[in-house]
């Protein structure tokens, strides 16, 4: 394929909570470190619906294109990247400039230079999309019974957990108490049961619950209309009977709701650790001084590390994470149909938008 044939499409958003409007354009010849990407999937994540809605303002002024879990075929490239040329990859939803300070010390996904597609540049709702080459993660040949498409949702909904696992620190029998178990949470359950972790699932809604059940988590509790001292009762009685350490406990908020930090942060315990995953714009309050007396660990985890996907695809593809299960395939041309339904929760599986 040349550049001269290549016509891309996309749904721009111009005015917060309006529908997406369809555009065409041509692709212009990739610079050095670029490449183009001919899509195969995109995921519909939790922060698109906040800049749809105008929530949240991306960094790049509107018009924009959201998306930024993208799946899909290498069909040009930059001289420094030739050796891309027809590779099926995943794009990292965070891509971070690996030369400044920040990078050299291990910590890209806080690079002040990174660049996040439907964020910082238009992105993966999509038929295809220009992208730095430098971390774009190839897949292998032999992919089982998965299509492109459902690679997507790696950039994302299982990248992301699957760093907060790492940062946590979590061993072979540690508690992992999950907080939210929708698009991220269920992601999370899986990999800290991958680890090792006697996993709880807590949600207010029961679909998502036992759902999170048929995933990995051992133990679920709806703690809708529950105090978090309720919860925090509930969570230990199982760990009581499981005969498990009272101290020591990994929880994950990845709901992205202020109910939800709150209850994670009530679940504190000694040498315990919370890993904020979720997103909200609304405040909290709560005791600081918890964490001083518990001499416990918060850590904030913002996307993923590029050098951690080649594992992530390894562990889908060997069935260790399911993906399959909890996606759903829509066209592109039905996006419009579809995020309002996501807006009304209506939807129980990550949607990928397939072009």
């Amino acid at each position: 394929m040349t550049l001269s044939t290549i016509r891309a499409y996309a749904y721009t958003c111009r005015t917060p909570g309006t529908p997406l409007e369809r555009i065409e354009f041509g692709i212009p010849a990739p610079a050095d470190r670029d490449v183009v990407v001919k899509i195969a999937g995109c995921g519909l994540c939790h922060t698109d619906l906040s800049f749809f809605t105008g929530q949240v303002v991306p960094r790049k002024p509107l018009p924009i294109v959201l998306g930024h879990e993208i799946s899909g075929t290498i069909v040009a490239a930059g001289s420094s990247h030739r050796e891309l040329m027809g590779q099926r990859v995943v794009v990292p939803a965070v891509l971070p400039c690996g030369e400044c300070d920040i990078c050299k010390r291990g910590r890209g996904n806080a690079c002040r230079r990174q660049l996040m597609p439907g964020n910082d540049f238009d992105g993966g709702f999509a038929s295809h999309i220009v992208v730095p080459g430098r971390y774009v993660c190839p897949l292998p040949e032999d992919t089982g019974t998965l299509q492109l498409s459902d690679f997507s949702v790696i950039a994302d909904a299982v990248a992301t957990p699957y760093q907060a696992l790492q940062r946590s620190g979590l061993a072979p029998g540690d508690v992992a108490v999950v907080v939210g178990v929708g698009g991220i949470g269920v992601y999370m359950a899986q990999v800290a049961r991958s680890a090792g972790g006697r996993v709880i699932a807590i949600d207010v809604d029961e679909n998502k619950l036992e759902n999170a059940l048929r995933m990995g988590a051992e133990h679920a509790i709806n703690v809708r209309g529950q105090s978090e001292g309720d919860v925090r009762k509930a969570v230990k009685t199982w760990v009581d009977a499981q005969k498990l350490p009272s101290w020591g406990w990994k929880v994950f908020e990845t709901s992205g709701t202020a109910g939800g930090q709150l209850t994670a942060f009530s679940l504190l315990t000694y040498a315990g650790t919370l890993g904020i995953v979720g997103f909200t714009m609304d405040k909290t309050t709560v005791r600081l001084s918890n964490v001083m007396a518990f001499d416990a660990d918060i850590f904030g985890n913002w996307g993923c590390l590029p050098e951690y996907y080649p594992a992530i695809v390894r562990d889908v593809i060997a069935g260790k994470i399911n993906v399959r299960d909890n996606i759903e395939a829509h066209p592109l041309d039905s996006i419009n149909d579809v995020i309002p339904l996501a807006l009304e929760h209506r939807i129980e599986r990550r949607v990928v938008f397939v072009p």
